[in-house]
């Protein structure tokens, strides 16, 4: 593959950097100081005031690739290097329409809904206008084994009837919040575990459904965005919400689960820019015993090693971005689950590495970097945990492993 930017990538970086250094980098106290504030839960000023910004300078919904609704998506390959930048300031990506889960569901009613259902929600969230959340996780399972998932969706005539409790429901806290894609079970009984569960969008109001609370992350409530417990009783939505169809949300969760996999590495690697970038200037600032921490020998080993795993991580990202685009998610699921286990321990790494530097300041909020790390860290269990992605990169490099070696065995046969 080719590691060279195309010449429209190379002129949309140039465009981001520099909106990145105009209006987000200046206005980063400005995010702060609402999230923080008795308003947090309302819609950032900041965010809503740069989004026409964005939009006319075309940087807009750069994410969604081969979509007739969204002509200036990007193919994966295109888009690593952008989400990388906007990756660098937590709540960057939303400004440009490009944040999770958003991202991802709009991306899974391109690919699996009706055009009534395009037209009644993926139009708006292209527009910026409502905001989404996915409801897969619950928790009284194991959900990083998607099987497992136990709230029912039952068909009564015209509609479904959902009742089930789901958490860790990110971006159901907005006000926004309009659309939820939620995965349950239609047919719990099917031979086939894969075959029992479904997705189906429910609206979000809708008589029985119930926010119960939202959930810390470290400390941290991640407001306006959120991270929900709700509770879904009695819920009825029109059968037409159904996603593909009854016993596809296995396969949907699939499909839907590779493009935002490989979205939350590349913006890991922003964020491990970043703070590499905090710790060469703060190490060059500060003087221990005499000398600046930069001059230590433990602090400059740690500089040229994060230098290497951000390095090696975005190479890595890359390829498995191009895969994607050559051969499909489908066929490149190895590489998407190499880069899922790698960037976010590579991000925790980088990250702890620069909160040493900082000293106190480092757990404080004062550098970004608690924030930082508390949302790394998150990241080795959201989209599956490294164990399951680990389980799935053996597997599948045994079987590999273990073709090439009969083949061998025939041929010396031979």
């Amino acid at each position: 593959m080719d590691f060279a930017y195309s010449p429209r990538v190379e002129e949309l970086r140039k465009q981001l950097l520099a909106f990145m250094d105009e209006h987000i980098y200046p206005n980063e106290h400005k995010y702060y100081a609402h999230v923080r504030s008795d308003k947090r839960w309302e819609p950032v000023p900041i965010i809503e005031a740069l989004k026409p910004k964005a939009r006319k300078a075309g940087l807009w919904n750069l994410f969604l690739p081969r979509s007739p609704r969204a002509p200036e998506g990007l193919s994966n390959l295109e888009y690593a290097p952008l989400c990388e930048i906007m990756g660098r300031v937590s709540w960057a990506p939303e400004v440009f329409n490009c944040s999770a889960p958003d991202t991802g569901n709009m991306e899974t009613i391109e690919r699996y809904g009706t055009e009534e259902q395009k037209d009644e929600w993926l139009e708006p969230l292209l527009r910026g206008e409502i905001r989404s959340a996915f409801l897969m996780t619950e928790p009284q399972v194991a959900s990083s084994d998607a099987t497992n998932i136990e709230c029912r969706i039952k068909r009564e005539g015209n509609e479904y009837v959902i009742n089930g409790r789901k958490w860790w429901s990110s971006g159901a806290g907005d006000p926004r919040c309009k659309v939820y894609i939620l995965m349950g079970k239609t047919d719990p009984d099917n031979t086939s575990r894969h075959a029992q569960q479904s997705m189906i969008l429910v609206p979000a109001g809708t008589k029985g459904v119930n926010i119960l609370r939202h959930l810390n992350v470290f400390g941290f409530d991640d407001a306006p965005h959120g991270h929900m417990e709700i509770e879904l009783k009695d819920v009825r939505v029109p059968a037409s919400n159904i996603l593909l169809g009854e016993g596809r949300g296995f396969e949907i969760a699939q499909g839907r689960l590779g493009p935002g996999r490989i979205h939350h590495c590349m913006r890991l690697i922003g964020q491990a820019e970043r703070a590499l970038e905090k710790m060469c200037k703060r190490a060059t600032e500060r003087v221990a015993f005499h000398r600046t921490v930069a001059e230590q020998g433990v602090t400059r080993e740690r500089i040229a090693e994060a230098r290497i795993m951000i390095d090696s991580a975005r190479f890595m990202v890359l390829h498995a971005a191009w895969k994607m685009d050559v051969v499909g998610n489908k066929i490149a699921k190895k590489e998407i689950a190499m880069i899922k286990v790698l960037a976010p321990n590579m991000a925790c790494q980088v990250i702890d590495w620069a909160m040493q530097v900082h000293g106190g300041g480092g757990v404080s909020d004062d550098f970004g970097l608690a924030f930082a790390y508390a949302h790394a860290r998150t990241l080795r269990f959201a989209d599956g945990p490294d164990e399951v992605h680990r389980n799935a990169i053996a597997k599948q490099e045994i079987a590999e492993q273990t073709t090439v070696a009969e083949s061998l065995a025939k041929a010396k046969r031979v």
